[in-house]
């Protein structure tokens, strides 16, 4: 799976989590985010890829996405802040210089974490609102081969938490998300 068509993938699986939301404060695997402040988490992520793929820095971008950027809709604003994104996308080469917090990387790099994040995010609201998250399994793999090497690093960095066992066997979506420090069996209440 190219990167274009698995971040295209990772956004649909995001989108169709939000679609699902029923209850806004329904509680996520994400121990410090309800399903509000998931969306909220990656509504700003969205709003922040036209300028940091334009060449600004994290300190030029500064604090205007932070703080509550759904509003009264958090699903329209979801919509409307991936087709920003989406349009952002369209042009850039994987080779073009994106200024992050911890480095200056190739956008290809900061597309694939963009990428990752919308998966497992997009699992965390499904799985959240009881439904199921449609990873798939060449988006999965696509992504644990990408990242892998990775995770113990982020893990160690607090990004993530440390990864959950899992049957050696395990479809790609149910190693992915544990990879990432998820319980794949997490149901709320």
């Amino acid at each position: 799976m190219d990167l274009r068509e698995a971040h295209d993938h990772a956004r649909d699986v995001f989108d169709r989590a939000v679609r699902s939301v029923r209850d806004w404060n329904a509680p996520t695997p994400c121990a410090d985010w309800n399903a509000r402040q998931l969306v909220n988490h990656l509504v700003a992520e969205q709003l922040w890829v036209p300028h940091l793929v334009t060449g600004e820095t994290i300190e030029q971008v500064g604090d205007r996405y932070d703080g509550d950027r759904t509003g009264d809709d958090p699903a329209s604003a979801w919509s409307d802040a991936a087709e920003i994104a989406r349009q952002a996308w369209a042009e850039v080469p994987d080779d073009q210089p994106v200024h992050l917090s911890y480095a200056t990387v190739p956008a290809r790099d900061y597309r694939w974490q963009m990428t990752l994040d919308l998966a497992v995010h997009g699992w965390d609201l499904a799985t959240a609102t009881g439904h199921d998250a449609v990873i798939g399994d060449q988006l999965a793999e696509a992504l644990i081969g990408e990242f892998a090497p990775q995770i113990a690093q982020w893990a160690d960095a607090g990004i993530f938490a440390a990864p959950v066992a899992v049957a050696p066997d395990a479809d790609g979506p149910t190693r992915l998300v544990a990879l990432t420090g998820r319980d794949p069996g997490w149901r709320a209440g």
